[in-house]
């Protein structure tokens, strides 16, 4: 098993859908990999082009538990006096930038449009994301033992 560092660039979003009929929607993403999950700034009154260029990383396990392992970036509109509300989202497979990674040493997807889909399946925009994957070289240093115990540098 390799463990390593996927590195998820944030670009932006062009043509999102409205859910506010009376004001410009105030976007945000979150952005799932397995367990673990990260949220951007709210572009505030950036409307249905927001502007992000934020950096994200998550620690990967490569083979891991699922067979297609995947990142879910969920667009959504911030609401100060009401829940937010769901935009749409994408989903970007990473086998085969895994794949490579451990293969080569670091695999990067340059910076490319995903469509964004809604809870009907409806088209809702498109989003900018870039990834570059970067496997960790083990060493012995990695983990010290304690008492039958070791503890990671994680």
């Amino acid at each position: 098993m390799t463990i390593g560092i996927l590195e998820v660039n944030l670009v932006d979003a062009h043509g999102l859908s409205r859910t506010d009929f009376l004001n410009k929607i105030d976007p945000y993403v979150l952005i799932q990999y397995r367990s673990q999950e990260h949220k951007t700034s709210i572009a505030k009154g950036q409307g249905s082009n927001p502007k992000w260029n934020e950096k994200f990383k998550f620690r990967v396990e490569y083979p891991g538990a699922d067979k297609q392992p995947k990142l879910v970036l969920k667009i959504m509109d911030h609401d100060t006096f009401s829940s937010d509300d769901y935009i749409g989202q994408t989903t970007i497979y990473l086998k085969e930038v895994l794949e490579q990674g451990v293969a080569n040493g670091s695999a990067e997807l340059h910076s490319q449009k995903y469509r964004v889909v809604g809870s009907t399946q409806n088209y809702c925009g498109d989003m900018q994301v870039g990834i570059t994957f970067t496997p960790r070289v083990e060493t012995q240093t990695y983990a010290q033992e304690f008492g039958g115990w070791k503890e990671s540098q994680w």
